[in-house]
């Protein structure tokens, strides 16, 4: 998105530079330390275009820019000229802003130039910050790096910025939002804050248990505080699956009998023809999947060959894909037409498929399903229930878009349910690594409890203590910390 400005930059930074001198202007390069800049505002013409600086050489980038002006005052707007350091040509007239450091995003001294945002404007003024001794430009990341680094956001906010710059739904930004201030890392500290107590009673258990001075019961409290963490983990790790749904989209499937209506019902979620409809059977012969926002909600919609028993090889196989769709699925949109719900096609899909998602599992669990009634303009005026036997249900015509307020309210609720809502409750765990963290701290726990000797104990303890702290940004590997700032663009 950024490429072409980031090239000219980079370009202009590792050609030859001619030295040049300005009147006024602070000629003194920095000392130590790199520079980093970018355009941190999109690509494009725009109204106004934003490219800011972090690092030592900050101050003096600006004054090469601003020459003979004086900084300006910290943290307010000024109106300057800016030119060429080199040529001194004028480039634009454009905000600056000063943030010293460690008052600023990335804890080092920054600037920011508000410039036109016409692509001449950014690219003149990028290549002549590129032309700023001391100055190079920025990676992928490499701002809220600096910023993790100088103890500006822990890990798990990092990733929250992460995920508020790509939330896409209402809901993606109010858990971005909330894991950006720093609800989750707030928790995880509560938690590491536990098991140091714990610690504490443990070892002074070792150091002092023959000492007569000790209080009783040191090991009982440490015992008592190690099962409330348990009890605390394993819940958060069971709502693990919801807030990666989340973050990456619940997996809704679009079902029923050849002509109910499941593209036409596709395209008017997503608002646009994503399937072909056809009153020809079995026009959906393979799955059709597209990214849409659900109510609010991130999911991916599918929409499936109608189930019936295919009359030729490729629809066979259509239905055989429709079939293991319907087991992945984490909510079932099953259609039916609802002009036609004697045929057989109809009463076999409320028996194989509708009915079965309504049981409970073994295991007290059941597949989330909302039943749709599509072509509710084909009913006999007076007669808005079908079939005083259907389970519970929905009435809606794609033809004239009636009832899909009501299905949209509904898909809400089950979203929330199966995602988790953001705006209530705990913070959820959106990313794999959370999950893996806080289960190897409960794995240790397991291990404090099984342990024979109190040192083992001891042991088992820290290795937990050690994985909350992973889980926030302590102690964390440059691979791990690669993986995360990968997926920021340039400029942030």
């Amino acid at each position: 998105m950024w490429r072409v400005p980031w090239t000219l930059a980079a370009r202009a930074a590792r050609g030859p530079r001619r030295p040049c001198t300005r009147q006024g202007s602070d000629s003194s390069a920095p000392r130590s330390g790199s520079t980093i800049f970018a355009l941190s505002s999109g690509q494009g013409r725009c109204g106004i275009a934003v490219i800011r600086t972090s690092g030592p050489a900050s101050s003096h980038a600006l004054r090469s820019l601003t020459a003979p002006r004086d900084l300006p005052r910290p943290r307010y707007a000024c109106l300057r000229l800016l030119s060429d350091p080199c040529s001194g040509e004028p480039l634009d007239r454009a905000l600056v802003l000063w943030f010293p450091g460690p008052q600023s995003f990335t804890g080092e001294d920054c600037a920011e130039f508000h410039v036109h945002g016409g692509p001449a404007v950014v690219s003149g003024v990028l290549q002549a910050l590129g032309r700023v001794p001391g100055l190079r430009p920025a990676e992928a990341g490499e701002f809220t790096r600096r910023a993790f680094a100088h103890g500006k956001l822990s890990l798990t906010e990092v990733e929250g910025l992460a995920d508020l710059i790509h939330a896409e739904t209402e809901a993606q930004r109010r858990q971005a939002l909330r894991q950006l201030d720093g609800e989750l890392g707030h928790l995880c500290r509560g938690w590491a804050e536990t098991l140091t107590k714990a610690l504490a009673h443990v070892e002074a258990y070792i150091d002092f248990g023959e000492d007569d001075n000790l209080e009783e019961g040191v090991l009982e409290r440490a015992d008592s505080q190690v099962r409330e963490l348990e009890v605390a983990l394993g819940a958060h790790l069971r709502d693990a699956r919801r807030g990666q749904r989340l973050r990456s989209g619940a997996h809704v499937v679009v079902a029923g009998p050849p002509n109910a209506g499941k593209s036409s019902l596709v395209n008017l979620l997503s608002r646009k023809p994503v399937s072909i409809v056809s009153s020809e059977p079995g026009t959906t012969r393979d799955v059709l999947e597209t990214p849409v926002d659900l109510a609010g909600f991130p999911a991916l919609l599918s929409d499936t060959a109608g189930l019936r028993e295919g009359i030729g090889p490729v629809e066979q196989e259509g239905v055989r894909r429709a079939r293991k769709r319907l087991e992945q699925a984490d909510l079932i949109l099953a259609v039916l037409d609802a002009s036609d719900l004697a045929s057989p096609s109809s009463c076999n899909f409320l028996d194989t498929v509708v009915s079965p998602a309504g049981a409970q599992s073994p295991n007290g669990n059941r597949q989330r399903l909302l039943l749709v009634l599509n072509k509710s303009d084909l009913l006999p005026p007076g007669d808005p229930v079908p079939s005083p036997d259907l389970p519970p249900h929905l009435l809606l015509s794609c033809l004239t878009g009636e009832g899909l307020d009501s299905l949209l309210e509904a898909l809400r609720k089950e979203l929330a349910a199966v995602c988790g809502d953001p705006s209530t409750g705990p913070p959820l765990l959106t990313r794999a690594r959370h999950q893996h963290h806080l289960q190897c701290c409960l794995d240790a726990l397991g291990h404090y409890k099984q342990a024979k000797d109190v040192a083992l104990a001891a042991e088992a303890l820290r290795v937990a203590r050690r994985h909350l702290a992973h889980l926030t940004g302590g102690g964390g590997t440059e691979e791990i910390l690669d993986i995360i700032f990968q997926d920021f663009c340039v400029g942030k």
